[in-house]
């Protein structure tokens, strides 16, 4: 009899192990198959973009987005107009975001010469990192010391390499301004977040890997909000002149 009770003891505790050991499997995968809600989104793109509804308007109408190269980059555009010269675009017009430059650095506590240092792409980070959580209905100061994570595609990162030297003037900021590892650290910081700070760069699908694994942190519970997307400004006219030797462009 008392080996019954023993043996019936064993089972139970089996028994009970197993309805656990089913629970969290279930759990796992019930997990894992969950769908990932987007509660709200911001972006720039070229042809004056600055909202979800304006890009829906741009599609929308077919309306052209491509212009002339920009003017307030600093850049040879005698030169680049002569696809025979060292510097030269065999094309004279691209996708650009005209009005790049203009950031309110005070919003951020962030100082004019400090700003200045900043690549654009860190700039433009903030700044719809801000309208994502305005647009979610989320007050960004609000998340501080939330396990948020934030996941940033980053491929151009030619701001700071204009200089060989750092001007007097930015000295000490033009490093982190311009180091792509910076650019989701920065939005963690400025907001306070706890979650993982990812910059990826897999080139032309950066945006796309950084949302993949934004989503996995969020169903590894790795995270409980995260923050994905990527920006692309170019601050030299490298691409063009690179692309326009290889072979690559047509005009």
């Amino acid at each position: 009899m008392a080996q019954e009770e023993k043996l019936f003891g064993y089972l139970k505790r089996v028994t009970a192990d197993l309805q656990q050991a089913r629970e969290r499997l279930s759990e796992v995968e019930g997990r894992a198959r969950e769908p990932i809600a987007i509660v709200a989104m911001a972006c720039r793109f070229p042809g004056g973009v600055d909202s979800a509804e304006s890009l829906w308007n741009l599609v929308a109408s077919g309306a052209d987005a491509v212009s002339g190269f920009p003017t307030d980059r600093g850049w040879d555009l005698p030169g680049l107009a002569d696809p025979t010269h060292p510097g030269g675009s065999i094309t004279r017009e691209g996708g650009f975001l005209h009005d790049a430059a203009e950031f309110d650095a005070a919003l951020f506590g962030i100082s004019p010469r400090e700003a200045l240092a900043m690549d654009p792409q860190q700039r433009l980070l903030l700044e719809t990192a801000w309208e994502t959580l305005e647009n979610a209905g989320i007050d960004p100061t609000s998340l501080h010391g939330t396990p948020t994570g934030v996941f940033t595609g980053v491929m151009y990162n030619d701001y700071a390499a204009r200089f060989t030297t750092a001007p007097q003037e930015v000295a000490g900021h033009l490093g982190n301004g311009s180091a792509p590892s910076i650019a989701s650290g920065r939005i963690s910081y400025t907001f306070g977040l706890e979650g993982p700070a990812v910059t990826i760069d897999t080139a032309c699908s950066s945006s796309l890997v950084a949302l993949h694994l934004a989503a996995n942190a969020l169903r590894n519970n790795e995270c409980t909000l995260a923050l994905a997307g990527g920006v692309t400004i170019m601050s030299t006219p490298g691409t063009f002149t690179e692309f326009t030797h290889q072979g690559g462009l047509s005009p």
